[in-house]
């Protein structure tokens, strides 16, 4: 069964939302949640993603509300934290790591930290049983593909183009594909222009698909209500969990 990765902007528009919403996709189909973390400048995040960190940073968002938000979603669906390094940095890492394994996050998700900058948080991440996810973009060497996905864990992050999420490029994914599972057994799932129809063309030879801006844009509606909201992003991950297994 190919799974499915669905991203969400914690706390937009409130925190009591995300953890509705963060339960309805999971009952949708929905096999891990990325809990964003809302930030000023989302550098490899495409306009929907940045203009949904941009709102729930307006409206008040804190990072103990990730942590509140975590605290009742993790124990029930695989949760991990996407967000950009300082974010994290300013928590004090020593002390955060662990209290997301508390919490029962399994793994975080930082664009911004380049491999060989992460290594020095390696121990503390396994350690403690969290998983920094690894991510391999095209333009990376297969001597530096074979270095990141050695030792990577829970899945690896290919990141489907070079670009930011969001957009919709269409690319020959296979020979990158086969570059990366060339060097190692971990799941590779798909990220970036990911949707409901473009789902079953990039789903070819990965074990699985991330999908954030095909959610966000349902977030940024405004002319729904929030129960409308959650019913369209429930009915979008069934549509991509059926594409990506059919």
């Amino acid at each position: 069964m190919k799974k499915l990765v669905a991203y969400i902007t914690s706390g937009y528009p409130e925190k009591s939302f995300s953890i509705d919403l963060a339960l309805a996709l999971s009952e949708s189909g929905v096999d891990t949640l990325e809990l964003g973390v809302p930030f000023s400048d989302p550098v490899a995040d495409g306009p929907l993603i940045e203009k949904a960190n941009h709102k729930a940073l307006e409206l008040g968002f804190k990072f103990s509300h990730l942590l509140e938000i975590s605290k009742s979603v993790a124990p029930k669906v695989d949760t991990l934290w996407m967000g950009y390094f300082n974010s994290f940095y300013q928590q004090n890492l020593d002390k955060l790591i662990p209290h997301a394994k508390e919490l029962g996050v399994s793994g975080l998700i930082i664009p911004d930290l380049p491999h060989e900058e992460a290594l020095a948080y390696k121990s503390l991440f396994n350690s403690n049983n969290v998983a920094n996810i690894s991510f391999v973009a095209p333009t990376d060497s297969e001597e530096r593909i074979k270095e990141i996905v050695s030792e990577s864990q829970k899945f690896i992050y290919m990141v489907a183009y070079t670009g930011i999420t969001g957009s919709g490029v269409s690319e020959d994914l296979q020979p990158f594909l086969s570059s990366i599972k060339k060097y190692t057994y971990t799941p590779v799932y798909v990220g970036f222009g990911v949707n409901q129809k473009t789902a079953k063309e990039k789903i070819k030879g990965a074990d699985g698909v991330i999908v954030g801006s095909a959610f966000i844009e349902i977030l940024l509606n405004d002319s729904i209500n929030y129960k409308q909201k959650i019913d369209e992003c429930s009915a979008l991950a069934k549509i991509i969990k059926y594409e990506i297994n059919s």
